[in-house]
């Protein structure tokens, strides 16, 4: 069996993952366990992570559904292999992501709002379309996103998103297709282990209304429900918390402290984020579908192709 939990979690913390994640010693420990075992016997996985804290982002993400949990975790690892122009090599230290990084096209506030939750500020009228590419944009959002998940606090408490339209204009429509956005929300929304408890949208130029429009209509009723647009910054700070937005939109601190603060958290997850890079999955024993990212593949689900492997068919290597 799984040795015993001794993960970070507060008690006031553990409380939120009982009444909101059916989480208890009695299902971690048995989550874990079954989890590990279905990884170690499944033909398609051929390397992946082994710690507590990896697995338990499914799992919360998830509420314990083992099954569900299996189904996120498996199309991770190939979404991360089959597109890894875009999701490998979340390195901070390559020069394109240092700009970003440095001019804040995305950043998390430091400390956390009186429900405990990071807050993620994002700017995208920092990004060039001109001058970056798709691949550019999923990388970024994977090195911010990933350095966060690795805080067991935010696997349960979640993020509030607040981004900022200004400067967003025509030519960013060009840097996805509408398929391409499709599969990237869809995706995202079914497969990031990130729990999405608020999104603050603010100078959203007129221009592109409708993409937000159409962008409203993939995602779930509960994520919907959770977005709230704004047609200025003394319209948001009504409602929201001030204290963790950069002073620059009310706030406190500098965006600019607030940002080599971030730099500081990125340094340390720096190395984990590499390594996950060693994780593998079998190409061939997955359809063309799910390969590609297709929507559909997330309807059926991957689990649904186990039962036609017979388990322990590969070697398993382990990522420490």
């Amino acid at each position: 069996m799984c040795p015993s939990y001794n993960g970070p979690l507060s008690a006031a913390t553990l409380q939120i993952a009982r009444e909101e994640l059916r989480e208890t010693d009695s299902s971690r420990e048995q989550a874990l366990q079954q989890i590990k075992d279905w990884v170690r016997m499944n033909p398609r996985i051929i390397s992946c992570r082994q710690d507590d804290s990896f697995f338990l982002r499914f799992l919360r993400f998830k509420k314990f559904s083992i099954p569900m949990a299996q189904e996120a975790l498996e199309r991770y690892l190939l979404l991360r292999q089959t597109i890894s122009q875009a999701f490998h090599n979340f390195d901070c230290h390559l020069p394109r992501m240092e700009y970003l990084i440095n001019n804040g096209y995305m950043f998390a506030s430091p400390g956390r709002d009186q429900q405990g939750r990071r807050w993620i500020i994002a700017r995208p009228g920092v990004f060039d379309p001109y001058k970056f590419i798709n691949e550019d944009m999923c990388r970024i959002h994977g090195i911010i996103y990933e350095t966060l998940m690795e805080e067991e606090e935010n696997q349960v408490r979640g993020f509030v998103h607040f981004a900022d339209g200004a400067g967003v204009s025509f030519p960013y429509l060009t840097l996805f297709t509408p398929k391409e956005a499709v599969r990237i929300v869809k995706n995202g929304e079914r497969t990031l282990p990130m729990r999405h408890k608020e999104v603050h949208v603010i100078n959203v130029p007129q221009s592109l209304k409708y993409v937000l429009d159409w962008g409203m209509t993939l995602i779930s009723d509960k994520i919907k429900e959770r977005v709230k647009i704004y047609t200025s910054i003394e319209e948001a700070l009504k409602q929201v918390d001030s204290s963790m937005l950069p002073k620059e939109y009310g706030g406190n601190m500098p965006m600019a402290e607030m940002i080599e603060l971030f730099k500081q958290e990125l340094e340390a997850k720096r190395q984990t984020l590499i390594d996950n890079d060693k994780m593998e999955v079998c190409l061939d024993l997955f359809p063309e579908n799910a390969k590609a990212g297709a929507v559909s593949a997330l309807k059926s689900g991957c689990n649904q192709y186990q039962s036609n492997f017979h388990c322990g068919s590969f070697r398993k290597l382990e990522v420490d």
